[in-house]
């Protein structure tokens, strides 16, 4: 069992920056693909990065080159920087994590965090 908890959203003006965290339980975190999704008002949850156990990572195009996906095992901890924030990035963000090789699926994640809103102004 894992329980995840992300900190860090907030309102940011666009052209900003921002840094997520995403905490997690259990004594296996390193066993642990993660990810980062996002969810905005009537769309579906799509993933943003992934990160493999070995540190393998995948960006969505939207993201590509402006944000990062890193984890810190010793801390049980995966972050996403954001840099230069769009109004288009709005979204509650989701961290997720599986014990299997990653995905770009929502389906296959086994655990979720309650969430964190970003909210980038024009």
């Amino acid at each position: 069992q894992v329980q995840l908890a992300e900190s860090g959203g907030g309102l940011v003006q666009a052209g900003g920056s921002l840094s997520l965290s995403c905490a997690a339980s259990g004594r296996t975190f390193s066993n642990y693909a993660m990810g980062w999704f996002r969810q905005a008002p009537g769309k579906e949850r799509d993933i943003v990065a992934g990160i493999s156990w070995s540190g393998s990572t995948y960006y969505a195009d939207p993201v590509r080159g402006r944000f990062t996906i890193s984890r810190e095992n010793a801390k049980n901890t995966v972050y996403l920087r954001m840099n230069r924030l769009k109004p288009e990035d709005t979204a509650v963000y989701y961290c997720a994590a599986r014990d299997r090789g990653s995905s770009y699926y929502a389906a296959d994640y086994d655990y979720w965090g309650q969430g964190t809103q970003v909210t980038v102004s024009s």
